[in-house]
């Protein structure tokens, strides 16, 4: 019996068919909107993620202020210094600390001239630290001085036209470097457009005396977390500061991911709460279309009601007849939704941002087709009600 209730439901959709597409238009921008955002959202997180893991849980960085811009080459007028380095070297679990300058400077090669991030390397610091290891040549060595290693994208001719070998020359400030080697790939433009110089030298080219943040390493088989822990209660101690009054930030690298996963979780449920609003738009279209329906139907609705058929009849196909709605958009817009994913994917990889990666999650899926089915349902529930308690001789009636 239901079965065939669910047919006649689907007889019905097809017979007004602009009408149920017009309808399902609404639900599907919804969950595609959903779920694109979704799977971006998932995807940034497992790639955060992944990154992090490639440099490790026992890096830990300090640097100053309370916010983010140290880490981003210290914006900040507060700078740190050699005392500073030396003294968290003796904390108890550190293996290694350095201080770094991390600054955008002006960089030529061969009459083209580009502005790019520079970083200070200390003689205690190697870039395979930061999880990234040297695809040509080799790393600073402690008594390199007008040396660099470059990035990835600048050995491969996508920021020069031409490509960057070991063993050209580039300026960096005005100053000439000879390339000693490139970095591997990491996935944004912006790391693989890095030039890495001793740190001596870029105190001279910046003309610096500070650094922009330090970087430290623990001993393996510690907690970094608490080795963090030292290194903050010794800064303190220096600087004769109260818990609370700190004028510099230190966190470990899973304390960094656990900071950007929480901001990529509130401006991803954010954005899925704006496309929701669409989704709600398009159940209140479902319900509109569901009354018309009933208007439209009293007649019918009446005569099916004096052959025998029951209030719950009525009420069943009425409500299939939304379900169906909600779950055609919702296969529809999860499709469409995938789709986008996969072109902001595409699009970011060739904007030079290759980190992200869209994997489809069945979950999502799922979830998105009950939410729209749901949606339906609920939205053609008032309309079913209204046509199951029709009085069938008025409705017979009815013109």
């Amino acid at each position: 019996m239901k079965l065939k209730l669910l047919k006649f439901a689907f007889e019905n959709l097809k017979a007004r068919k602009l009408r149920s597409w017009l309808t399902i238009i609404g639900v599907i921008i919804g969950i595609a909107s959903v779920v694109t955002f979704m799977l971006i959202g998932s995807g940034l997180q497992s790639s955060i993620k992944e990154q992090f893991e490639k440099i490790g849980a026992d890096i830990i960085l300090i640097y100053p202020g309370k916010g983010m811009t140290g880490v981003m080459g210290a914006a900040s007028a507060d700078k740190f210094y050699q005392k500073d380095v030396d003294l968290i070297k003796k904390v108890r679990g550190v293996e290694k600390a350095g201080g770094m300058i991390y600054k955008i400077a002006k960089v030529e090669f061969r009459k083209e001239t580009e502005y790019t991030f520079v970083i200070g390397m200390p003689d205690e610091i190697v870039i395979s630290d930061f999880g990234v290891s040297i695809e040509h040549g080799r790393e600073l060595q402690k008594n390199d001085k007008y040396s660099s290693v470059v990035g990835y994208e600048i050995y491969n001719a996508n920021f020069f036209d031409k490509p960057v070998k070991v063993g050209n020359d580039i300026s960096i400030q005005g100053k000439s470097f000879n390339v000693v080697g490139s970095a591997s790939k990491i996935g944004s433009r912006q790391d693989d457009t890095q030039i890495y110089i001793p740190i001596k030298i870029a105190k001279e080219i910046f003309n610096e005396q500070g650094y922009s943040y330090i970087m430290a390493k623990s001993k393996e088989g510690l907690n970094p977390e608490n080795v963090a822990s030292e290194i903050k209660e010794e800064l303190r101690k220096e600087r004769n500061l109260k818990r609370g009054e700190e004028d510099f930030t230190v966190q470990t690298y899973r304390q960094l991911l656990e900071t950007f996963s929480n901001i990529l979780g509130i401006v991803q449920m954010v954005f899925i709460g704006i496309a929701a609003i669409s989704l709600i738009v398009g159940g209140i279209g479902i319900m509109n279309t569901m009354y018309t329906s009933v208007v439209e139907r009293t007649r019918q609705i009446g005569t099916m009601k004096a052959i025998g058929a029951k209030n719950f009849d009525i009420l069943a196909i009425f409500v299939f007849e939304s379900g169906i709605i909600g779950l055609v958009g919702g296969v529809i817009g999860a499709v469409l939704g995938v789709l986008a994913g996969k072109a902001v994917q595409f699009a970011s990889a060739i904007g030079g941002y290759e980190l992200l990666k869209i994997s489809v999650d069945m979950n999502v899926i799922i979830l998105g087709l009950v939410f729209a089915f749901v949606v339906g349902i609920i939205s053609g529930l008032a309309p079913a009600i209204q046509a199951s308690k029709l009085n069938p001789v008025q409705a017979l009636r009815y013109e």
